[in-house]
């Protein structure tokens, strides 16, 4: 053999051995694992011509005297906004409002092979004109069979047949860790992909979302929204929607709607033109561990009531502020959100069984959903009419005046001044506080009775703002 070739073989061996040496799995471990890493090319390649380019154009009303765009408005909106504002300010007019154009980009995917397409609503939310652009250039003009601003969902039609389809997954098999990829029109630019992993699957986000969504560090940016995520066997777990930033560009937070849930709205569109939500007439929270400890709970998880709005489903079923929704017709509830998800996706009429902590035991409660679209608001309450401070809590009470708060029935005191704990914990002057771990508190003594005989943790129901929540506190 010459020297040259032994030498190379040589080297190949030790670089072979080297590998071995440093790799901390065997070769037939290291073998299975290369074999696992998805085949993001063969995915786009089946599935990529099923994700669609959208453009929505439109007319909105834009008036002087409006602060803040409506989403989706674009800078040429913004300009006419402080064009006007100059305008009424160097004239002294007043009410000068205008029709200006809106634009917005994004991304869908045919879920029918006959022109059904799923997309965000926020997409094409209030257009007169919805173009939708196929990977092999073909442009159909879309109809909207209907929007569902709760969970965030549009759907399209266009008169095209025997269109390539995405696969539907189960997002419930979903594992934080693994890899998924995004499909879609970033700033325009069509069928981008870029791949991530799953970093939550669950994640609740502050505001009036309904549901829980998927959490992923894939590239997502605007023109992305409406798009699919696949998981790495090629199906759809989810429909990007939104993405936390601070540049307006992918910060590696990214959501995604969960894909059974979208389509469980979409069928209720194509069927009836509108999708309705089931709704008992609460308000919920989270449960942390000072609230756990509070009502005797074993462990921090459910759904805590906070109101109960009066006539709602809830009402009528018995459920109570400080009772714990724990399951629903055996569905575990460990976080609110769990229980916004499945009401989301419930039918009003619909009667379901809620599994509930009151007063440190197990109790059920049946209760036939509202819809929660016609559901009313909270009724506000008004309250019936010497300060003492409670230097355990750091809390400076008194008893509500007639008139005073906009609430009723009259129960509750007015906090004063907070410190301590209770500053630290939330809360504020002027906030009311209805009851302490569940047991209602209208006047001075029955607080020092109740705090006379309670433990270190505290769970205080607080009206703040026309709303009520408990707040946590430790004292010891």
């Amino acid at each position: 053999m010459p020297r040259v070739a032994k030498f190379r073989l040589h080297a190949h061996a030790m670089f072979v051995l080297a590998l071995a040496c440093l790799c901390p799995y065997s070769p037939a471990a290291l073998a299975e694992r290369i074999a696992r890493t998805p085949d993001w090319a063969a995915v786009t390649k089946e599935f990529g011509p099923a994700v669609v380019n959208i453009s929505a154009s439109g007319m909105r009303q834009v008036s002087a005297g409006d602060a803040d765009g409506a989403p989706g408005a674009d800078a040429d909106g913004d300009a006419m906004q402080e064009f006007l504002r100059r305008f009424q300010k160097q004239f002294g007019a007043t009410g000068v409002s205008m029709q200006v154009p809106v634009r917005a980009l994004g991304s869908g995917f045919v879920l029918d092979e006959d022109g059904i397409i799923l997309t965000n609503a926020h997409v094409v939310a209030d257009a007169q004109e919805v173009i939708v652009r196929l990977t092999d250039r073909r442009e159909f003009k879309a109809r909207i069979l209907g929007i569902d601003r709760p969970t965030d969902i549009a759907v399209l039609k266009i008169d095209a047949s025997h269109l390539p389809t995405i696969r539907v997954g189960n997002p419930a098999e979903l594992r934080v860790g693994e890899w998924v990829l995004a499909i879609g029109s970033p700033y325009g630019f069509e069928n981008t992909v870029t791949a991530g992993v799953v970093s939550a699957t669950t994640r609740s986000l502050p505001g009036e979302n309904a549901f829980p969504f998927i959490q992923t560090d894939a590239a997502i940016n605007p023109g992305n929204s409406g798009g699919p995520l696949f998981n790495a066997n090629g199906d759809v777990v989810g429909i990007n929607a939104q993405i936390f930033s601070g540049s307006g560009g992918s910060q590696g937070l990214a959501f995604a709607i969960p894909i059974d849930l979208a389509r469980s709205i979409a069928g209720q569109i194509i069927r009836t033109g509108r999708a309705a939500h089931g709704s008992i007439g609460v308000s919920v929270q989270e449960v942390d561990q000072t609230l756990a400890d509070a009502f005797k709970l074993a462990s921090p998880r459910g759904a805590l009531v906070s109101d109960v709005h009066p006539g709602g489903p809830a009402a009528a079923a018995g459920l109570r502020s400080g009772d714990v929704i724990l399951g629903i017709d055996e569905r575990q509830i460990a976080r609110a959100s769990d229980l916004s998800a499945i009401l989301t996706m419930a039918s009003p009429g619909q009667s379901l069984t809620f599994d509930i902590w009151r007063d440190a035991r197990a109790a059920h409660v049946t209760a036939t959903l509202g819809d929660a679209d016609k559901a009313a608001p909270p009724t506000a309450q008004p309250a019936r009419a010497p300060d003492a401070s409670f230097a355990r809590l750091g809390l400076t009470l008194r008893p509500l005046r007639p008139g005073e708060v906009d609430f009723a029935p009259g129960t509750g005191l007015l906090v004063v001044a907070a410190s301590g704990q209770s500053k630290a914990a939330g809360m504020q002057p002027g906030d009311v506080v209805l009851s302490i771990n569940g047991i209602a508190v209208a006047t001075l003594a029955q607080a020092q009775q109740v705090l006379a005989r309670e433990d270190r943790s505290l769970a205080l129901l607080v009206v703040r703002g026309g709303e009520r929540m408990f707040v946590p506190i430790r004292t010891g």
